[in-house]
């Protein structure tokens, strides 16, 4: 797929002439906010003809600009040094970009790296959003969107990017988002129930000394990212087996399960050594652990690590893996949240602490990390021509970082897209329909 640039500009908010741009210069980065991943992270969508012009697409990004300031602006720091998005009205990257052949032809529906060229580059980014609108010659439209994970969790973009589909039709941007950072105060005086070290946070000196962990056998290593479909009918089979041993009436959730399964596959796969210790990373949102509305805008989100021995994983039936999943979740609930405001308010500086989120490996084995975007609202992302016929996450070979998703399809199915060593994919595949 050769995609040509037809331009490349910077586009930046349009405010009414009746509702000015506040006067506030930036915004301090939040609690939740200084713990995420330091990155930008890329989203493709793809449309149906027909689709709106590109003047429609600009005026409404611009519109939505307006209500979410902070993605038009720059990271920052404020006199103290502190980290802020400053709200400078910059602008966002916005990319025009053409290919010459149908889409169905050109676009893989699977992860390649060739959708790196359906959105503008990660890595040295000023811009705290970019877009880039492509087009094919059936009159398809594919939306590279990208946005830097400082400044809002995937709820929170997901918010914006259904308030631009809102603008580009002319309708009032509904729900407005809730833009104070500042309300997670401390407690006083504070009250430290969990320990928050080697969790979120880390000790510089340990991330110097030991930078980047990785089995030197596995740096040469080829890495694939098998895309895995799940089936409404697999799933209730899944969900049914995992809950078959839970001493309550409620069963797991439709994700508890899943992960469960994949979590037990791909440690098989991995082939590693029984007395190895594996671990999934699982975001948890704080929104209503918080009693916060849906519409603040920022990070808010905490992560689950449920822990077992390789051995005792494999060993024990779909049930056990399970219930650690879900305990761990259930963990992170209200007031391991206000454990962690009152840690980061009073410890996080003094202690010379950084964020344990890091997306600068390559490879995350024993171990893997689990991001659910099923809760995201894609199918409203409409610009004025109907929802996305495909979304799916960027090409991130990331090995053990999984992206989960409710399937393009429509029909109630999961998609998965899991990075793999390439020799491990074999078993993986032998092994991840089979419902023991």
């Amino acid at each position: 797929m050769r995609v040509r640039e037809e331009s490349s500009r910077i586009i930046k908010p349009s405010y009414d002439e009746d509702s000015p741009p506040p006067t506030t210069n930036y915004i301090p980065l939040g609690v939740f906010d200084k713990v995420t991943y330091n990155t930008h992270i890329a989203v493709i969508y793809a449309y149906r003809p027909p689709t709106p012009p590109y003047t429609t697409l600009e005026l409404g990004l611009q519109k939505a600009l307006s209500v979410y300031r902070e993605w038009a602006g720059r990271l920052g720091q404020d006199d103290n040094g502190d980290p802020v998005i400053l709200l400078n009205d910059e602008g966002v990257r916005f990319v025009e970009a053409s290919v010459d052949s149908n889409l169905n032809q050109a676009m893989p529906l699977k992860p390649s790296e060739s959708l790196l060229s359906l959105h503008p580059r990660l890595k040295g980014v000023l811009e705290l959003v970019q877009v880039q609108l492509t087009r094919f010659t059936c009159g398809a439209l594919v939306v590279g969107f990208t946005a830097h994970h400082l400044v809002a969790d995937g709820h929170s973009t997901s918010n914006f990017l259904v308030a631009w589909g809102q603008a580009c039709q002319g309708l009032e941007i509904t729900p407005l988002p809730l833009h104070d950072r500042a309300i997670f105060s401390p407690q006083n005086p504070p009250h430290f129930e969990f320990d928050h070290t080697g969790v979120e946070f880390m000790n510089k000196k340990v991330d110097k000394l030991y930078p980047l962990v990785t089995n030197f056998m596995d740096q040469d290593r080829e890495i694939v990212v098998h895309k895995g479909h799940f089936t409404l009918q697999f799933l209730a089979n899944i969900k049914a087996k995992a809950s078959s041993m839970n001493g309550s009436n409620k069963p797991y959730s439709t994700f508890e399960s899943l992960l469960a399964h994949l979590w037990r596959v791909i440690t098989k796969a991995r082939a590693l050594s029984g007395l190895e210790t594996t671990q999934v990373r699982i975001s948890v949102n704080g929104r209503s652990r918080l009693n916060l509305p849906n519409e603040y805008f920022g990070n808010l989100v905490l992560w689950a690590f449920p822990r077992a021995k390789v051995k005792d994983l494999l060993r024990e039936p779909l049930p056990y893996a399970a219930k650690l999943i879900h305990d761990a979740v259930v963990k992170v609930d209200k007031n391991y949240f206000k454990s962690f405001i009152d840690f980061v308010s009073n410890k996080v500086e003094d202690e010379d602490l950084i964020a344990t989120a890091d997306m600068n490996k390559s490879v995350l084995c024993p171990n893997l990390e689990v991001d659910s975007w099923l809760n995201f609202p894609f199918c409203d992302l409409d610009f004025g021509g109907g929802c996305p016929y495909i979304f799916m996450p960027s090409y991130f070979p990331i090995e053990g970082m999984v992206f989960i998703l409710p399937s393009f399809i429509g029909d109630g199915s999961i998609d998965a897209f899991i990075p793999l060593f390439e020799d491990n994919l074999p078993n993986f595949k032998q092994n991840c329909y089979s419902i023991e």
